[in-house]
C-alpha cells in the first residue's frame, strides 16, 4: 500500500469511514467544543472528523485500535500539533489519564458500542458530554420511554447515568464502505451527581438486568426466577403503589432506584458489573 494513500477498512474491526464533511460540521456543532476543551476521539480513522476537531479544541486525544490507520494518520500529524494520536484499545486504555472534563466525540464500532458506552459512562464525571455516532437502533433503545417496545435495560441504565437526546439520523451514503444499517448522532449529558451510591450500583445494575430477563413474565415473576426473595418483591412493590402484576418495562429509571433501595437484602450475590 501507498504510504499516502489511505488504508482499505477492516470488516472484523467494524470500520465505516465517515465521508460527509456536512455531518462533520453537524457533530462538532452539537459538541458545542470551545477553544479550552480537551476532547477524546474513539477511533479516528482516517481522520476526516480529527481534523475538524483539531481545529475547535485546545487538545484532542485520538485512540486508534489499527496499527495502519495509526501510521497513516501519525504522518499527517505534523500539521495538527493540538493531536495526541495513541495506538491502543478504547476497552482498555487508562482514561484516568484524560482531563476530567474532557469531551467525547466518536464514531464507535457497531459491534462494540454497548460495552465501549458503558465504559465511558462509568467514568462518572470525567466526560462531561458526549457525542456518539451509533447504530440508529441502538440509539432508540437509550432514549425508549417506559411501556415501549425499544425499552429495556439498555435504555434505564444509560439515562440513569445521561442526559440523552437523539440528534439525527445518518445515511449509509455517508460512510465508505457503505453500512448495511442506518445511524444516529446522539448526545450524553453525563450526571455528575448520581442517584445511587458506588455500592448501590451492582445491585441496581443486577436489578434491571434480571428485571428485564424475562420480558414476558410479571417482574415479580421474573425477578424469582432470578433468586430474588418474592415477597420481598412484592412488599416493594406495594410502598411503590406499583402494581404486583407490573412489567418491567412499565417501571421509569426512578422506580428501578426506589426499588434497588427497598429490596436491597433480598439481592442474589451480585459482581462489581454497571456502571
Amino acid at each position: 500500500m501507498d504510504s499516502s494513500s489511505p488504508p482499505s477498512a477492516i470488516k472484523r474491526l467494524g470500520q465505516n469511514f465517515l465521508i460527509d464533511p456536512n455531518i462533520v460540521r453537524k457533530i462538532v456543532s452539537l459538541a458545542a467544543i470551545g477553544s479550552k476543551d480537551s476532547v477524546l476521539e474513539i477511533g479516528p480513522g482516517r481522520g476526516m472528523l480529527t481534523e475538524a476537531l483539531c481545529r475547535a479544541a485546545d487538545a484532542v486525544t485520538a485512540i486508534e485500535v489499527d496499527p495502519r490507520l495509526h501510521t497513516y494518520l501519525s504522518e499527517r500529524q505534523a500539521d495538527l500539533p493540538n493531536l495526541r494520536l495513541m495506538l491502543g484499545d478504547a476497552m482498555t486504555y487508562p482514561f484516568e489519564d484524560i482531563p476530567i472534563g474532557t469531551i467525547v466525540v466518536a464514531n464507535l464500532p457497531y459491534y462494540l458500542s454497548t460495552p465501549l458506552l458503558f465504559r465511558l459512562l462509568g467514568q462518572g464525571d470525567r466526560f462531561s458530554r458526549m457525542v456518539l455516532m451509533l447504530q440508529d437502533e441502538v440509539a432508540d433503545r437509550l432514549v425508549a420511554k417506559p411501556s415501549t417496545p425499544a425499552y429495556g435495560t439498555l435504555s434505564v441504565m444509560a439515562q440513569y447515568a445521561a442526559d440523552i437526546t437523539k440528534a439525527f439520523k445518518v445515511s449509509p451514503n455517508c460512510f465508505r464502505p457503505r453500512p448495511e444499517v442506518a445511524s444516529a448522532v446522539v448526545l450524553f449529558r453525563t450526571k455528575g451527581g448520581r442517584a445511587l451510591s458506588s455500592k448501590e450500583e451492582p445491585s441496581f445494575a443486577e436489578l434491571v438486568k434480571s428485571a428485564f430477563a424475562h420480558r414476558r413474565k410479571t417482574l415479580v415473576n421474573s425477578l424469582k426466577d432470578e433468586g430474588y426473595l418474592q415477597e420481598a418483591v412484592l412488599e416493594a412493590l406495594r410502598q411503590l403503589a406499583l402494581s404486583s402484576t407490573a412489567r418491567a418495562e412499565s417501571l421509569s429509571v426512578d422506580d428501578f432506584i426506589r426499588l434497588t433501595r427497598l429490596i436491597s437484602p433480598s439481592l442474589p450475590d451480585v459482581g462489581t458489573d454497571g456502571l
